[in-house]
């Protein structure tokens, strides 16, 4: 079994990973985060890539490590919304989600040493999330307990944002960030969890 190594920071990912029994070391890159498409799914495609080619590159024993790296964005209407950069900005993401329906992208690559090769996976999933209508106030209110400030589309599907969500078509884990299922199964499939 190869070591896998996460490429993020983000508390949501190793959840995820501990949740399907998984053991991982992290490392996470300080990369910037820049590319040149626009499509959602290429973006994340992208973006995870970078970060995990970067902790990839550094590492001084290719041979018995896998690196996982991931990138999450919410979109709407074909429009990415990341991170709010203020209480403002995220007071607008939620009121355009509201009553609407939008898409979460998450991509992901894994990257490993089988022989002299070197085997890099990479894809995405996507999941479609309904939201209720919002009040201005409730916006405002979720707002306060400063839980969208770090999370793409500016709400938390796993924490106090549920509560705005009616119902979401495909996996709930794509949206907190990271398909856990999908990548058991490109683990398997790459040998790294022999």
């Amino acid at each position: 079994m190869k070591k896998i190594i996460l490429a993020s920071a983000s508390p949501r990912r190793r959840e995820l990973l501990k949740t399907i029994g998984l053991d991982f070391e992290i490392k996470v890159s300080d990369v910037e985060e820049k590319c040149d498409e626009i499509h959602p799914a290429k973006v994340v495609e992208a973006l995870s890539f970078i970060k995990g080619k970067a902790v990839w590159d550094s590492l001084q024993d290719k041979n018995l490590s896998v690196v996982l790296s991931a990138d999450t964005v919410v979109s709407l209407e074909g429009k990415i919304l990341g991170k709010p950069s203020d209480e403002k900005r995220a007071f607008e993401m939620l009121k355009s989600l509201s009553g609407k329906s939008h898409e979460v992208y998450t991509g992901v690559t894994l990257i490993c040493k089988e022989g002299k090769e070197v085997i890099t996976r990479t894809f995405h999933e996507a999941t479609k999330v309904f939201f209720y209508e919002m009040s201005d106030e409730e916006i405002l209110d979720y707002i306060a307990t400063k839980e969208p400030m770090d999370k793409a589309g500016a709400y938390g599907i796993q924490g106090l944002g549920s509560r705005f969500v009616q119902r979401i078509e495909g996996d709930y884990n794509t949206v907190v960030g990271l398909p856990a299922a999908r990548v058991y199964r490109e683990l398997k499939y790459m040998g790294a969890l022999k």
